[in-house]
């Protein structure tokens, strides 16, 4: 049977028990610049890779405050990524009104995903083709989420999503033991070395394509872009230049 024959709307399984129009979503995902997230005992950031149109154009945002604990950063179609960041930022106001206290990281994913799978079952709508990682601090520490466009929300201590995440995830899977104890400058740095890895070689991070989201214990969320960002990339660079020095010297005494 043809694929096509069950990919023209989202109440359609194939024989294989698959809904193709949520792995088209979930596709989309793969196929956006990446973002990176990881978190410390005291501390969770997000890091996004934005990218232009053309030469011409500006970058596409890639970090978004949803409250003053709680921010996400993005992978997949922008366009989706600012409709459920308005929800976002919608619910956890109407909790605050409600019950005058900051909404839990926890239950605001959760609502999210539950708005996420139920556009995979209702005739009529698509899935949400964006997938995102979800920092907060709250009353029981700091979050780290990623949601998925089936509806399915997984925990993490770091992780990455988007084009080319597996050179993230496994510098993060390297290094995710260090990161409980980590201060806040040394954390975002892992996630500037973890994001360099799904550069291309003929690229490099810089102020201009290259955000970091904040947020901890005393610290509301905080997006560090431009000339603020630029410290942290040059620490990493000269980090790195030092070890290639060290290591050719060792390669030429061998």
């Amino acid at each position: 049977m043809n694929r096509s024959q069950y990919d023209g709307d989202i109440t359609i399984f194939s024989p294989q028990g698959k809904i193709f129009q949520i792995e088209y979503a979930m596709e989309a995902v793969k196929q956006g610049s990446a973002s990176v997230g990881l978190k410390s005992k005291d501390f969770a950031i997000v890091v996004g890779l934005k990218r232009a149109s053309s030469e011409l154009g500006a970058f596409q945002p890639k970090v978004f405050k949803i409250d003053d604990h709680i921010g996400i950063a993005v992978a997949g179609l922008i366009a989706d990524a600012r409709g459920l960041s308005k929800y976002m930022r919608s619910e956890t106001l109407n909790y605050k009104f409600v019950y005058d206290s900051p909404m839990q990281v926890g239950r605001l994913v959760t609502q999210l995903s539950d708005k996420s799978q139920a556009h995979t079952q209702r005739y009529g709508r698509r899935p949400y083709g964006v997938g995102l990682l979800v920092v907060g601090y709250d009353q029981t520490g700091a979050h780290l989420y990623e949601t998925s466009p089936s509806g399915v929300f997984y925990d993490f201590k770091a992780q990455a999503i988007g084009a080319r995440s597996q050179s993230a995830r496994t510098y993060l899977e390297k290094h995710y033991e260090s990161f409980a104890e980590c201060p806040l400058e040394d954390l975002i740095k892992h996630g500037l070395y973890a994001l360099r890895e799904t550069l291309p070689n003929t690229e490099t991070l810089s102020t201009k394509n290259c955000t970091v989201g904040v947020v901890g214990l005393h610290k509301s969320f905080d997006i560090i872009e431009g000339e603020r960002l630029k410290p942290y990339l040059d620490a990493i660079e000269e980090t790195s230049g030092s070890t290639e020095t060290t290591t050719t010297d060792a390669e030429m005494k061998d």
